[in-house]
Protein backbone atom coordinates (compact mmCIF):
# COMPACT_ATOMS: atom_id res chain seq x y z
CA UNK A 1 0.00 0.00 0.00
CA UNK A 2 1.63 3.28 -1.08
CA UNK A 3 1.60 6.29 1.21
CA UNK A 4 -0.91 8.31 -0.81
CA UNK A 5 -3.35 5.42 -1.00
CA UNK A 6 -2.96 4.83 2.75
CA UNK A 7 -3.74 8.48 3.50
CA UNK A 8 -6.80 8.51 1.27
CA UNK A 9 -8.01 5.19 2.69
CA UNK A 10 -7.79 6.59 6.23
CA UNK A 11 -9.96 9.50 5.07
CA UNK A 12 -12.53 7.02 3.77
CA UNK A 13 -12.59 5.18 7.08
CA UNK A 14 -12.97 8.49 8.91
CA UNK A 15 -16.04 9.39 6.82
CA UNK A 16 -17.39 5.88 7.36
CA UNK A 17 -16.99 6.15 11.15
CA UNK A 18 -18.72 9.53 11.18
CA UNK A 19 -21.57 8.01 9.21
CA UNK A 20 -21.75 5.13 11.69
CA UNK A 21 -21.96 7.51 14.66
CA UNK A 22 -24.69 9.52 12.94
CA UNK A 23 -26.72 6.39 12.21
CA UNK A 24 -26.40 5.23 15.81
CA UNK A 25 -27.80 8.55 17.00
CA UNK A 26 -30.56 8.24 14.42
CA UNK A 27 -31.62 4.89 15.89
CA UNK A 28 -31.72 6.31 19.40
CA UNK A 29 -33.63 9.45 18.40
CA UNK A 30 -36.13 7.50 16.30
CA UNK A 31 -37.02 5.13 19.12
CA UNK A 32 -37.08 7.96 21.64
CA UNK A 33 -39.51 9.95 19.49
CA UNK A 34 -41.69 6.87 19.12
CA UNK A 35 -41.84 6.09 22.83
CA UNK A 36 -42.41 9.74 23.74
CA UNK A 37 -45.07 10.09 21.00
CA UNK A 38 -43.07 13.10 19.74
CA UNK A 39 -44.21 13.66 16.18
CA UNK A 40 -42.24 16.91 15.85
CA UNK A 41 -38.95 15.18 16.67
CA UNK A 42 -39.88 12.32 14.36
CA UNK A 43 -40.52 14.72 11.47
CA UNK A 44 -37.15 16.40 12.05
CA UNK A 45 -35.50 12.99 11.96
CA UNK A 46 -37.15 12.12 8.65
CA UNK A 47 -35.75 15.31 7.14
CA UNK A 48 -32.34 14.57 8.62
CA UNK A 49 -32.18 11.24 6.79
CA UNK A 50 -31.23 13.05 3.60
CA UNK A 51 -27.87 13.95 5.16
CA UNK A 52 -27.13 10.26 5.87
CA UNK A 53 -27.92 9.38 2.27
CA UNK A 54 -25.72 12.25 1.13
CA UNK A 55 -22.83 10.95 3.20
CA UNK A 56 -23.06 7.58 1.47
CA UNK A 57 -23.03 9.22 -1.96
CA UNK A 58 -19.98 11.31 -1.03
CA UNK A 59 -18.20 8.25 0.31
CA UNK A 60 -18.95 6.32 -2.88
CA UNK A 61 -17.52 9.13 -4.99
CA UNK A 62 -14.34 9.25 -2.89
CA UNK A 63 -13.93 5.48 -3.04
CA UNK A 64 -14.43 5.29 -6.82
CA UNK A 65 -12.02 8.16 -7.37
CA UNK A 66 -9.44 6.43 -5.18
CA UNK A 67 -9.73 3.18 -7.13
CA UNK A 68 -9.53 4.97 -10.47
CA UNK A 69 -6.52 7.12 -9.66
CA UNK A 70 -4.50 4.73 -7.50
CA UNK A 71 -5.33 1.40 -9.18
CA UNK A 72 -5.04 -0.59 -5.94
CA UNK A 73 -3.73 -4.15 -5.73
CA UNK A 74 -6.01 -6.96 -4.52
CA UNK A 75 -5.74 -6.38 -0.75
CA UNK A 76 -6.14 -2.62 -1.10
CA UNK A 77 -9.04 -3.11 -3.49
CA UNK A 78 -10.80 -5.26 -0.86
CA UNK A 79 -10.40 -2.45 1.66
CA UNK A 80 -12.26 -0.03 -0.60
CA UNK A 81 -14.95 -2.56 -1.54
CA UNK A 82 -15.49 -3.31 2.16
CA UNK A 83 -16.11 0.34 2.93
CA UNK A 84 -18.50 0.67 -0.02
CA UNK A 85 -20.54 -2.37 1.06
CA UNK A 86 -20.50 -1.37 4.73
CA UNK A 87 -21.60 2.20 3.99
CA UNK A 88 -24.53 0.79 2.03
CA UNK A 89 -25.55 -1.21 5.10
CA UNK A 90 -25.29 1.91 7.26
CA UNK A 91 -27.53 3.74 4.82
CA UNK A 92 -30.09 0.92 5.06
CA UNK A 93 -29.89 1.06 8.86
CA UNK A 94 -30.63 4.77 8.63
CA UNK A 95 -33.62 3.99 6.41
CA UNK A 96 -34.96 1.57 9.04
CA UNK A 97 -34.54 4.24 11.72
CA UNK A 98 -36.43 6.65 9.49
CA UNK A 99 -39.14 3.99 9.20
CA UNK A 100 -39.54 4.12 12.98
CA UNK A 101 -39.84 7.91 12.82
CA UNK A 102 -42.48 7.63 10.10
CA UNK A 103 -44.40 5.16 12.26
CA UNK A 104 -44.30 7.73 15.07
CA UNK A 105 -45.91 10.25 12.76
CA UNK A 106 -48.51 7.79 11.48
CA UNK A 107 -49.72 6.08 14.64
CA UNK A 108 -52.26 7.59 17.01
CA UNK A 109 -51.38 8.12 20.66
CA UNK A 110 -54.20 6.03 22.09
CA UNK A 111 -53.98 2.49 23.47
CA UNK A 112 -50.24 2.70 24.12
CA UNK A 113 -48.59 0.04 26.27
CA UNK A 114 -45.76 1.16 28.54
CA UNK A 115 -44.52 -2.37 29.17
CA UNK A 116 -44.09 -3.03 25.45
CA UNK A 117 -42.48 0.35 24.94
CA UNK A 118 -39.97 -0.39 27.71
CA UNK A 119 -39.00 -3.62 25.92
CA UNK A 120 -38.58 -1.74 22.65
CA UNK A 121 -36.37 0.78 24.41
CA UNK A 122 -34.22 -2.04 25.85
CA UNK A 123 -33.95 -3.66 22.42
CA UNK A 124 -32.81 -0.34 20.97
CA UNK A 125 -29.99 -0.12 23.55
CA UNK A 126 -28.89 -3.65 22.62
CA UNK A 127 -28.92 -2.77 18.92
CA UNK A 128 -26.89 0.41 19.42
CA UNK A 129 -24.29 -1.41 21.53
CA UNK A 130 -24.07 -4.08 18.83
CA UNK A 131 -23.52 -1.37 16.20
CA UNK A 132 -20.87 0.33 18.33
CA UNK A 133 -18.98 -2.95 18.65
CA UNK A 134 -19.30 -3.65 14.91
CA UNK A 135 -17.84 -0.24 14.08
CA UNK A 136 -15.01 -0.90 16.54
CA UNK A 137 -14.13 -4.05 14.59
CA UNK A 138 -13.29 -1.82 11.63
CA UNK A 139 -10.67 -0.17 13.84
CA UNK A 140 -9.30 -3.21 15.66
CA UNK A 141 -9.57 -5.68 12.75
CA UNK A 142 -10.39 -8.34 15.34
CA UNK A 143 -11.98 -11.35 13.65
CA UNK A 144 -12.92 -12.92 16.98
CA UNK A 145 -14.82 -9.77 17.86
CA UNK A 146 -16.50 -9.77 14.45
CA UNK A 147 -17.89 -13.24 15.18
CA UNK A 148 -18.93 -12.09 18.68
CA UNK A 149 -20.87 -9.15 17.23
CA UNK A 150 -22.70 -11.41 14.79
CA UNK A 151 -23.62 -13.89 17.52
CA UNK A 152 -25.50 -11.13 19.39
CA UNK A 153 -28.07 -11.06 16.61
CA UNK A 154 -29.45 -14.33 17.90
CA UNK A 155 -30.39 -12.52 21.12
CA UNK A 156 -31.96 -9.74 19.06
CA UNK A 157 -34.01 -12.30 17.13
CA UNK A 158 -35.07 -14.01 20.37
CA UNK A 159 -36.13 -10.67 21.87
CA UNK A 160 -38.09 -9.85 18.72
CA UNK A 161 -39.92 -13.17 18.94
CA UNK A 162 -40.71 -12.57 22.63
CA UNK A 163 -42.09 -9.07 21.97
CA UNK A 164 -44.11 -10.38 19.03
CA UNK A 165 -45.72 -13.01 21.28
CA UNK A 166 -46.44 -10.35 23.91
CA UNK A 167 -48.07 -8.15 21.29
CA UNK A 168 -50.24 -11.03 20.08
CA UNK A 169 -51.40 -11.79 23.62
CA UNK A 170 -52.16 -8.11 24.23
CA UNK A 171 -54.31 -7.88 21.10
CA UNK A 172 -56.11 -11.14 21.89
CA UNK A 173 -56.96 -9.82 25.35
CA UNK A 174 -58.19 -6.47 24.01
CA UNK A 175 -58.91 -6.17 20.26
CA UNK A 176 -59.23 -2.40 20.69
CA UNK A 177 -55.43 -2.16 20.87
CA UNK A 178 -54.93 -3.90 17.52
CA UNK A 179 -53.73 -0.75 15.72
CA UNK A 180 -51.24 0.10 18.45
CA UNK A 181 -50.12 -3.53 18.53
CA UNK A 182 -49.47 -3.53 14.80
CA UNK A 183 -47.40 -0.39 15.23
CA UNK A 184 -45.30 -1.97 17.99
CA UNK A 185 -44.74 -4.97 15.77
CA UNK A 186 -43.60 -2.77 12.89
CA UNK A 187 -41.11 -0.88 15.05
CA UNK A 188 -39.75 -4.06 16.60
CA UNK A 189 -39.39 -5.60 13.15
CA UNK A 190 -37.42 -2.60 11.94
CA UNK A 191 -35.07 -2.92 14.91
CA UNK A 192 -34.64 -6.62 14.18
CA UNK A 193 -33.73 -5.80 10.57
CA UNK A 194 -31.13 -3.34 11.84
CA UNK A 195 -29.59 -6.25 13.74
CA UNK A 196 -29.33 -8.18 10.47
CA UNK A 197 -27.57 -5.25 8.81
CA UNK A 198 -25.07 -5.06 11.67
CA UNK A 199 -24.24 -8.72 11.10
CA UNK A 200 -23.50 -7.74 7.50
CA UNK A 201 -20.92 -5.25 8.80
CA UNK A 202 -19.14 -8.00 10.71
CA UNK A 203 -19.23 -10.27 7.67
CA UNK A 204 -17.76 -7.53 5.50
CA UNK A 205 -14.80 -7.10 7.83
CA UNK A 206 -14.14 -10.85 7.65
CA UNK A 207 -14.20 -10.55 3.86
CA UNK A 208 -11.81 -7.60 4.07
CA UNK A 209 -9.26 -9.64 5.98
CA UNK A 210 -9.66 -13.07 4.40
CA UNK A 211 -11.28 -12.58 1.01
CA UNK A 212 -13.93 -15.11 2.08
CA UNK A 213 -17.66 -14.39 1.82
CA UNK A 214 -19.11 -15.82 5.03
CA UNK A 215 -22.48 -16.19 6.76
CA UNK A 216 -21.85 -15.48 10.43
CA UNK A 217 -25.41 -15.93 11.63
CA UNK A 218 -26.92 -19.07 10.17
CA UNK A 219 -30.20 -18.38 11.97
CA UNK A 220 -31.13 -15.36 9.90
CA UNK A 221 -34.17 -15.86 7.70
CA UNK A 222 -33.99 -12.65 5.72
CA UNK A 223 -30.41 -11.35 5.39
CA UNK A 224 -31.20 -9.20 2.39
CA UNK A 225 -34.15 -7.30 3.76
Amino acid sequence: MNNLFSIELKKLYSVFNQMGDAVSQQIEQATESYINHDKVAAQALVQQDNSINGNEVDLEKQALTLMTLQQPVADDFRNVITILKASSDLEHIGDHATGIALETIRVKGSHRNQALEAKIETLTKTIRLMLKEALAVFQSIDMKQAHAVASQDQDVDATFDKIRRDITKTIEADPAVAEAGASYLMVTKLLERIGDRIVNLAEEMVYNQTGDIVELNQGRLHPNE
